[in-house]
């Protein structure tokens, strides 16, 4: 018995939203408050925007296109049209799934312009939306094959 095309696109699909929220969470809950502690203030924020920018690299270079490439993939198999994105099932889940994406990676950017700014109540906020609307788009990631 062989893992078919479709079960292999699901598989990434699915894979890249958890490895990307959890790359969010391991710089949140453990990088960063690590460096709060071991560092002094210019190195801890000199690291935290060294780390910031390359998990935004990765985010443009391999997660964001790992997702719209196996996204769209899917959708195509299962027929989505524009139209169906506002009807109830996939296209539903799946319109709702890329305006969170959306929404997350406006909060993560704005996160950065906030830390950068030395504005840390608003940057924390923003990360906190961020990582919340990453585990949405995770949920909804792995509720997408079965819809």
């Amino acid at each position: 018995m062989g893992v078919g095309l479709w079960s292999l696109v699901r598989f990434l699909h699915v894979t890249g939203a958890v490895l990307w929220v959890g790359g969010q969470l391991a710089l949140s809950l453990v990088v960063l408050p690590l460096s709060r502690r071991m560092l002094a203030a210019e190195d801890r924020d000199a690291l935290a925007a060294r780390v910031g920018r390359r998990f935004g690299i990765l985010t443009g270079a391999l997660f964001l296109p790992v997702q719209l490439g196996t996204g769209w993939a899917i959708a195509w198999h299962k027929g989505v049209t524009w139209a169906s994105l506002g009807e109830p099932g996939y296209g539903r889940v799946l319109a709702t799934k890329l305006g969170l994406f959306a929404l997350v990676m406006l909060a993560a950017a704005a996160h950065g312009w906030a830390h950068a700014k030395h504005r840390p109540d608003l940057a924390r906020a923003l990360a906190v939306a961020s990582l919340v609307g990453s585990l949405g788009v995770v949920l909804l990631a792995t509720a997408l094959p079965s819809t």
